[in-house]
Order: C-alpha cells, then structure tokens, then sequence
C-alpha cells in the first residue's frame, strides 16, 4: 500500500483504492487476507470508521468478502474484474478523448498508430 493521501478524494476511498492497486497488481491474491480495519487506522493514523468505509467499498463492489471472526479476503475472480473495470476506465477517460481529438486536428488511423508505437519502443 502506498502511504500518502491526497485531497482529491475522500481517504476511504483512497483506501479502497490502495487495496484494489494491491490486488490489480498482484500484491494481494484471491484468497488472501486483507488488513484489517484496526491495521489500516493504525498505520494510516485514520479513524476506524474511515478504515471500515474503505473495505465496506470492496465488499459492496465484490473484490473482498467478509469472514465472521476470522477477517476479510480477496474475493474468487477480483483481479479479473477490476482489470476488466480499469480497462473500459481506461477507453472512457484517455482512448476515446484522444481519439476524438485526433479526428479534430485530422490525424490518420496510421498516424496514432505510429505515435502509439514510437511511444512504445522508447
């Protein structure tokens, strides 16, 4: 997890966030156990109720499922499915403006496909 939070969003939702990077990237797998509540406000200095908002995040959205006295975990197929949101994420907020702005300023297909890949070999 990183240990910085910025005022750009709420702090349970960076959080949530941390913890969603930390499966995206393979830090965390299906089946493990994600920190708990008490861990992260501790470490974060953050309220409880703060830390708690955060994981409730992931359980609402499916990527961390709830053990009764044991703790939380990386829910079965999680990976898959916040790669698959951060996919369509990543066409809604940067592919598809771009693809717009190179219509406006006249760019070929084979031009963005030239940048793309000069941008790719460096």
């Amino acid at each position: 997890m990183k240990a910085v939070f910025n005022d750009s969003k709420p702090i349970f939702q960076q959080i949530a966030e941390m913890i969603a990077d930390d499966i995206v990237e393979g830090i965390l797998h299906e089946g493990d156990q994600v920190p708990s509540t008490t861990d992260i406000s501790k470490f974060y200095q953050v309220n409880r109720a703060t830390a708690q908002k955060g994981l409730t995040t992931l359980v609402d959205a499916g990527f961390v499922y709830k053990q009764r006295g044991v703790g939380m975990f990386v829910a079965e197929g999680a990976r898959s499915k916040l790669l698959t949101e951060r996919k369509n994420d990543f066409y809604t907020h940067y592919v598809k403006p771009m693809l717009v702005e190179a219509r406006r300023i006249k760019l070929t297909t084979q031009e963005i496909i030239h940048f793309l890949e000069g941008e790719n070999n460096d």
